[in-house]
């Protein structure tokens, strides 16, 4: 007869120090644990509860401007640094990490549309409604300094004077070019005074353009004219062109998978599509109850923050109909601009009260520097809770959202509407021949034709 028996080397159960946690075997067997699923849903329960009580996203505010906060850019080559446009011409680059301005670029006589950084992060482009482009030296020796550098102000590199007015710019993540959005779309050589290259697609005001980030000679366009259209430096004509029911405000390519890009909408929706395949969007991310005026992707391509005219910034999944999360404050007005920072760790907004606003891409995410074991305890939390998510009483507790009344007003009205026009539908449909009317998608219902 055998004899199971066990066996254990004291040497694997005696501690070094007295501080050292006691070594203990588990036997993973089910059936000694009939409660353990029980145990779960209960600490996934309790997770899903925590993370509302800790959820503190606000961080601070940045004050400075005078005017509305009209555009931002980030510098690739510095984590902390954030540059900012306002409606009065005055642009300022900021120190994240202090929330104070680290330098001052006056010289537009208007309101400051557009504002990016070059792939070294050394010169500033600002363009504007004063129908000038301007190069900045970026002072990144100063940006360590612990002196107030607020009251420094830096003289142009470069100014281009041009013959209409400009509402974007964007650098190409690699090479020396940028493009500007105006009455056409315009690529400038920083070593030129005249553009290198022009595109015309009809005769309506460009507001938006942004490069690819995997080809650096392709990019977005989106005009008022409600086209989105993709451009190609190598060719001398557009390439693509989508017309939909509503104006497009903004567009951000995902960085991860630069062959989508995703539009902010007037019509309260964002929308993704494969640049390959325009006729139809691959996703429609809905929430927001006015329209959608900045967008931009996380640098991990997971998410993007959205910034809307009914104050208020949501994330969004990159593959998610719904928000994940809804920010807002009492004071903080409609929304114009919205990074994430280069880490993906915190959210920037840019508001017409004439403040940046910093927050944290989770809301319940503990600031400053986790022990193994509250990593290990958080961790834990996050799997328990994903585990358990598909169970009713989670889900509400994870989907819940506390709004601002008029908001919450007005996401009952708009939801009133749309089941208002979806009955509607549903009879024309039921009181006609069968087959007169076909069913479009969402997905397909907002686009117009698309243009080769």
């Amino acid at each position: 007869m055998k004899v199971k028996v066990i066996s254990r080397s004291a040497d694997e159960f005696t501690r070094e120090r007295s501080q050292d946690l006691q070594r203990v075997y588990h036997n993973y067997d089910p059936n000694l644990r009939p409660q353990e699923k029980a145990v779960e849903y209960v600490r996934a329960l309790n997770a899903a509860k925590l993370e509302k009580i800790f959820a503190r996203p606000f961080i601070g505010a940045m004050d400075g401007h005078i005017d509305a906060v009209s555009c931002m850019a980030k510098n690739p080559n510095y984590l902390k640094g954030l540059f900012s446009g306002s409606m009065d011409g005055d642009i300022r680059l900021w120190d994240i990490a202090s929330r104070r301005t680290v330098c001052q670029y006056p010289g537009h006589q208007g309101a400051v549309r557009g504002l990016t950084v070059s792939t070294d992060g050394q010169v500033l482009v600002s363009c504007g409604v004063d129908s000038t482009v301007r190069l900045w030296n970026v002072p990144v020796a100063t940006l360590t300094n612990s002196d107030d550098l607020s009251d420094n102000s830096v003289e142009p590199l470069a100014t281009y004077v041009w013959k209409s007015a400009f509402w974007a710019v964007d650098h190409q993540w690699d090479g020396d070019l940028f493009a500007t959005a105006g009455g056409q779309v315009d690529i400038w050589n920083p070593n030129r005074s005249q553009p290198v290259n022009s595109f015309q697609w009809g005769t309506d005001t460009v507001i938006s353009v942004k490069f690819n980030p995997g080809e650096p000679n392709v990019l977005a366009t989106s005009a008022s004219d409600r086209s989105i259209v993709l451009y190609d430096l190598r060719m001398s004509s557009p390439a693509r062109k989508v017309i939909m029911r509503t104006r497009t405000n903004a567009i951000s390519w995902n960085p991860m998978e630069p062959m989508n890009f995703t539009a902010a909408n007037e019509d309260c929706n964002c929308y993704s599509y494969d640049a390959r395949k325009l006729e139809v969007a691959k996703c429609v991310h809905m929430g927001h109850e006015s329209a959608v005026m900045d967008i931009d992707y996380s640098p991990t391509g997971r998410e993007f923050v959205t910034g809307s005219y009914d104050r208020t910034i949501r994330i969004f999944q990159y593959n998610g109909g719904r928000s994940r999360e809804i920010y807002h404050t009492k004071r903080m007005q409609r929304v114009f601009c919205v990074k994430f920072t280069c880490d993906a760790s915190y959210v920037i907004s840019g508001s017409d009260d004439t403040n940046l606003r910093l927050w944290k891409a989770k809301a319940s995410e503990q600031l400053g520097v986790l022990h193994p074991r509250e990593r290990r305890k958080h961790d834990y939390h996050e799997a328990v809770k994903n585990r358990y998510k598909h169970l009713p009483e989670i889900k509400r507790i994870v989907r819940h959202r506390h709004l601002p009344r008029p908001i919450y007003k007005a996401a009952a009205l708009r939801r009133t509407m749309i089941d208002a026009e979806k009955r509607k539908a549903e009879r024309r449909k039921a009181h006609s021949a069968p087959g007169s009317i076909v069913t479009v998608p969402v997905r397909k219902r907002r686009i117009i034709k698309e243009v080769e």
